[in-house]
């Protein structure tokens, strides 16, 4: 399939970085009345419902008849539900700081793997700008006092292994998009997520005998809005990173991913009165020089991929 040059898959890669950090306002909200495994339940049980719903209106077509079905199973295994489960078990045994360092290598990771199975290029300066912006998610975190504690050897594996998976998901989806429509592959992946983590749920407060504490959270209007707010940002980000995926390279995607830490960052500040200090003024400048920078180097590369198309055709 060939790369669409045009520029509104980059514009939705910052428009989902920009949801994605404003959505941890509404996770540090849900937080305050259930645990983060039934907050992550509720949420994609809130995006299936919303999605159900253009579904059996027929405003959406599923057809997936005759289409590799194990490769769509796959990339739902990847993520949502092997990249959820992985970094909510890994904060159970590491603290969120050391998740934030870790999550920022991801594009890394991406980079990594989208050169082993995809065969993408990069150039020095677009790997380079990567790196500048993971480092500016680092340094945000180091410089708040924190860093990685490698005694807490199991937390740390799982975040490693969540941030692989994601990277993994980023790749995988190059080749599902080939298959798959983007309503397909979303409305597969909320549905195999929703399933799996309800049983597995409902499994754990059943033989733990604290089924009431998973139902209460419902009985309060505070966080049955803010659960449907997150399913509804669940199902939209999903869409755009499957279309945005289906249009660019993973590689050139993932220099978008660490921007959503700079919108955190300024939400935070605006709507908690969260303090801002210097080091996250560089941080972010930093995060947002390696986006700029890795698709400057991106708009280079194609002109002279064009001026040389025009020699050889003069």
């Amino acid at each position: 399939m060939g790369e669409r040059t045009g520029k509104l898959p980059y514009i939705l890669a910052v428009i989902n970085a920009v949801i994605i950090g404003l959505s941890f306002l509404l996770v540090k909200l849900t937080l305050q009345y259930a645990a983060p495994l039934d907050t992550l339940t509720y949420r994609f049980a809130a995006a299936f419902c919303i999605m159900i719903i253009p579904i059996a209106a027929g405003f959406v077509k599923l057809n997936y008849r005759g289409k590799p079905l194990h490769l769509l199973l796959l990339l739902a295994t990847f993520y949502p539900v092997g990249y959820f489960m992985l970094q909510t078990y890994g904060l159970q045994f590491a603290t969120s700081a050391e998740g934030g360092i870790i999550s920022a290598f991801t594009p890394v990771a991406t980079l990594v793997l989208a050169s082993i199975f995809l065969g993408e290029t990069t150039t020095p300066l677009q790997k380079l700008c990567i790196l500048l912006s993971t480092a500016g998610v680092s340094f945000i975190f180091v410089m708040k006092g924190s860093s990685i504690d490698l005694s807490q050897t199991s937390g740390i594996v799982l975040l490693v292994a969540a941030c692989i998976v994601f990277a993994g998901y980023s790749v995988l989806a190059r080749v599902v998009t080939r298959h798959f429509t983007v309503a397909e592959i979303s409305c597969f992946m909320v549905g195999a997520a929703f399933v799996s983590l309800l049983l597995y749920s409902l499994s754990v407060h059943s033989f733990s005998g604290t089924l009431p504490a998973f139902v209460s959270p419902l009985t309060n209007a505070t966080f049955v809005a803010c659960i449907l707010c997150l399913g509804a940002v669940q199902l939209v980000t999903a869409l755009l990173a499957n279309y945005i995926l289906s249009r660019i390279e993973a590689s050139k995607m993932s220099a978008f991913a660490n921007l959503s830490t700079v919108v955190s960052i300024a939400s935070g500040a605006f709507f908690l009165q969260e303090t801002v200090t210097w080091y996250h003024l560089l941080g972010s400048f930093l995060i947002i020089a390696g986006v700029i920078g890795s698709n400057v180097a991106l708009s280079r590369r194609r002109s002279a991929t064009y001026r040389k198309q025009l020699e050889s055709q003069a």
